[in-house]
């Protein structure tokens, strides 16, 4: 597996995140069918991690990703974009084949 790069960015906002949420918590990156391109990436903040969550750690921020999920996202890049239409999360994914306007939901 290539595996999942966070970029410095994503991990700064993650820190800052996490400086408000009860101690030990992570951000969770999830796969999920559905959105308007057949998947769809979900964002939460989880207190606990499950027995097979991989970390993807960069700078002392933290991200989980269960072992479905991961074999979705094998080679993705996790960023942080502010820009015009506004702050988010952004995940390059090389196995997308296509992806909706917004960029939350793709195409295997």
């Amino acid at each position: 597996m290539a595996g999942i790069e966070l970029t410095p960015r994503a991990a700064k906002r993650i820190s800052e995140i996490m400086k408000s949420e009860a101690p030990g918590s992570m951000l969770r990156v999830s796969v999920q069918g559905g959105g308007c391109s057949g998947f769809q990436y979900a964002f939460d903040i989880d207190a606990a991690r499950q027995e097979d969550d991989i970390v993807v750690e960069r700078d002392g921020a933290g991200v989980l990703i269960d072992e479905i999920s991961l074999q979705y996202m094998d080679g993705a890049v996790i960023d942080f974009v502010d820009d015009l239409i506004g702050q988010s999360f952004k995940i390059e994914n090389p196995q997308a084949q296509a992806s909706c306007g917004c960029g939350v939901s793709f195409t295997i």
